[in-house]
């Protein structure tokens, strides 16, 4: 195991921390964790890339964490009452079909290594502002000036488009018609 992929690792053990700091209120301290976090996955990526320390079990485990740390974050300030119920569930679905429809044109079509597509990497970016928005505006006590709504509606849009244009990308691989970019 390489400095890296420890990196990446401990990001993945910040997810219980986290969980636990919004479910006792501790909105400051998660907010923190969360930046911190973040801060890990560019690291870990950095380390990786400029000290040639790429690995199979690296390039697994960074989206696990990644994901793992979104969707725990989602489904926790869900349960909280911090975000609604409805954009939790559309988030949480959207990334279990992605996990699944990935798996599934892997099974049945050609063995293909996907890039993500740019509305994915938007919505990623959105969900993550989203979450640190709502830390901070609960762990320190700042109005955001209606933005969080804003927020909403535009992971909640950017989570449909995302979803909707990897159905159309596999639906293309299965019927022999896209290959992987």
């Amino acid at each position: 195991m390489n400095p890296a992929n420890l990196i990446t690792l401990g990001r993945l053990l910040s997810v219980p921390i986290s969980v636990w700091l919004i479910l006792t209120g501790e909105f400051a301290a998660a907010f923190w964790l969360f930046v911190l976090a973040g801060i890990s996955d560019a690291v870990d990526g950095f380390i990786a890339k400029r000290f040639d320390m790429r690995t199979q079990i690296g390039a697994l485990l960074d989206p696990v964490a990644d994901k793992t740390l979104l969707v725990s974050t989602y489904v926790t300030l869900g349960v909280a009452g911090e975000l609604p119920a409805w954009l939790v569930i559309l988030v949480v679905s959207r990334d279990l079909m992605i996990v699944g429809g990935f798996l599934i044109v892997q099974l049945l079509a050609e063995q293909t290594r996907w890039q993500p597509l740019f509305i994915s990497k938007a919505n990623t970016a959105l969900q993550i502002v989203l979450v640190a928005l709502i830390l901070a505006r609960r762990g320190f006590a700042l109005d955001d000036h209606g933005l969080g709504g804003a927020l909403v509606l535009a992971v909640a849009a950017t989570t449909v488009a995302s979803g909707s244009a990897y159905l159309v990308r596999w639906g293309r691989s299965l019927a022999g018609t896209e290959k992987a970019r």
